[in-house]
């Protein structure tokens, strides 16, 4: 009787660990099926990240998206995505990007966030994220993909 309580108990345990764990959504509002393209960018500092920003493409268009850690949320901490946006880019190498759609602005706390749906699957681009940690804003950007 001893080893079922044990059980029961790690059983218990074991829920409330990972029923309490958010994850990141897997698609934007409107399309259901969408592709991750580059590398993951990531907002942080000091060794430390709180939060990351991706590119997807589906339905036909690309989408950013910023995620903050769970860890980072659940601690408290102040912040909000300030914006987001997909940056176009003349090419792989240039300096600057020349536009940004898609770009919505978060709400404090708002843990993640999808940009609109762009028409830039031909162009060169890039997911940016600015992010308001509550002392100083953050910004960082996936690898450019043309």
């Amino acid at each position: 009787m001893k080893r079922s309580a044990l059980i029961a108990a790690g059983a218990l345990l074991l829920g409330l660990v990972t029923a309490g764990q958010a994850h990141a959504a897997e698609h934007p509002p409107g399309c259901a099926r969408v592709t991750q393209i580059g590398k993951t960018g990531h907002v942080g500092d000091h060794g430390q990240t709180w939060a990351s920003v991706k590119q997807f493409k589906g339905c036909g268009k690309n989408w950013a998206y910023v995620y903050t850690w769970t860890e980072t949320h659940n601690a408290g901490a102040p912040y909000t995505p300030k914006l987001l946006s997909i940056e176009q880019w003349a090419h792989k190498d240039a300096r600057e990007p020349y536009g940004h759609p898609g770009l919505v602005k978060g709400k404090y706390r708002q843990k993640e966030l999808w940009s609109t749906g762009t028409d830039t699957l031909n162009d060169c681009t890039s997911a940016y994220v600015e992010w308001y940690s509550g002392a100083m804003t953050y910004a960082a950007r996936t690898d450019i993909r043309c």
